[in-house]
């Protein structure tokens, strides 16, 4: 591989999906190509707002934030008019093995488990964003309130907005296909202000990389010209949360796409998605926002339900020829990390195949009334503590994910539960001031 431009940007997901990197001099970059090189650890030993977590063991003031080791993966992208490289790296041991709690890893030995069994996984993401017509600061300068959107109005899937604005929805899509992270589609969805882009398929790990690159990058090329993007799960009580739903399908190494053809296949994979996925909830609704998206009524399910085109659950298979049939996992939100999304998903098929579990009968009809009489363990938990503490049970995520992995993710996710308990909010306020 030969770069001739004078810097390049490397970039390493951390547990919550943020992607943290640098901007290294062309010799540099040589040297990382080669040798890979080191990352300080401490993004995987504080939280989104950079504040270190108090009850860590994999990393803290008592290891003293050591470098922890990175290999480039060998995959460029260009930025800009310039063609400035950007690639993405792995986090490794110092013996330059696996390393337990780097996200892209933890998918890729999913799939490589799954590959062993003569399985691939052709799979895509897509995401709702709500966009304002601020800046980043400017939204702080607002403290987040009365934020003026990017177009007015309830405007699903409309026509009229595409044709007012074509300029900016090309301009973006080009963006995103010149970066390689290319789109199957971009439309209004239903509210003020909010898009919904569905990416290409690929592979798995290609297909994470995408999802990531295209929130950060995504959110970056809006930013330059004046607008704020946000992919959290519920943004306002007053419009429907944010997903990001993720599709996929199977094929064996001669290229026949297994569910179609293989009933049992179907079965024993929505069979350990229903069982698994409640059990790995954090690893699809990761922050405490994430939970006020999970809600009947609000387009998001509540449990591990399934159906046959049924937008009201959980799985979503979605019929038609070997190619176009595949499986809908509409838990995750836009806020989860689509590395660990997809680690969960497609570890979860790899459950049911194993152990050949059976899906439940299908939903026909109302998801949320008909998920009430699913088994318990089929049932979401109603908060993120809720949720970490089932995780940390889970024999088959101990199995599958390590036990470093589940018990830092856990802590993780406890301490997020921890931040927002201890924060008096506006409704508490506006609830208790006066009346208590």
């Amino acid at each position: 591989m030969s770069h001739d431009k004078l810097q390049a940007l490397v970039g390493i997901t951390d547990l919550d999906g943020v992607l943290r990197g640098k901007l290294v001099s062309e010799a540099k970059f040589e040297s990382l190509l080669r040798d890979g090189g080191g990352f300080c650890d401490c993004i995987l030993g504080w939280d989104v707002d950079d504040q270190l977590y108090d009850k860590g063991q994999f990393t803290g003031w008592h290891t003293g934030f050591p470098d922890a080791h990175y290999r480039l993966v060998e995959k460029p992208r260009y930025l800009g008019s310039d063609k400035m490289p950007f690639l993405l790296a792995e986090l490794r041991t110092a013996d330059d093995d696996e390393h337990a709690l780097c996200p892209r890893s933890l998918l890729r030995r999913v799939c490589d488990r799954l590959a062993e069994k003569g399985i691939l996984v052709e799979s895509g993401f897509e995401y709702e964003f709500f966009l304002f017509k601020e800046t980043p600061q400017e939204v702080r300068d607002k403290n987040f309130r009365n934020l003026e959107p990017f177009s007015p109005g309830n405007f699903g899937y409309s026509v009229l907005r595409l044709a007012q604005m074509p300029d900016d929805f090309r301009t973006f899509f080009e963006f995103c296909r010149n970066f390689d992270v290319p789109l199957e589609g971009l439309h209004c969805e239903t509210g003020p202000g909010v898009w919904e882009a569905a990416l290409e398929k690929s592979d798995a790990l290609e297909s994470a990389d995408r999802a990531e690159l295209f929130k950060t990058f995504g959110k970056g090329f809006l930013h330059q010209r004046g607008i704020s993007a946000t992919f959290m799960a519920k943004w306002s009580m007053d419009y429907p949360g944010q997903s990001g739903h993720y599709h996929f399908s199977l094929r064996d190494t001669e290229g026949r796409y297994l569910l179609h053809d293989l009933p049992d296949m179907l079965n024993h994979s929505i069979g350990g998605l229903q069982h698994c996925l409640p059990e790995w909830l954090p690893m699809l609704a990761p922050t405490v926002n994430s939970f006020t998206r999970l809600v009947k009524g609000a387009w998001a399910p509540t449990s591990a339900t399934w159906g046959t085109e049924n937008r009201t659950a959980a799985l979503r298979v979605v019929p038609g020829s070997e190619e176009k049939l595949h499986i809908e996992n509409r838990i995750p939100g836009a806020d989860a990390n689509p590395y660990l999304v997809a680690a969960a998903t497609l570890a979860a098929i790899l459950v049911g195949i194993e152990y050949k579990l059976n899906s439940t009968l299908e939903i026909q009809g109302n998801a949320y009334e008909q998920g009430e009489s699913l088994p318990s363990n089929m049932q979401f938990a109603p908060s993120l503590r809720n949720a970490a503490e089932k995780f940390a049970t889970s024999a088959r995520a101990r199995e599958i994910f390590g036990d470093d992995f589940v018990d830092h993710f856990v802590m993780t996710r406890l301490w997020e539960s921890e931040q927002a308990e201890r924060h008096v909010t506006d409704w508490q306020l506006r609830r208790y001031f006066e009346i208590i």
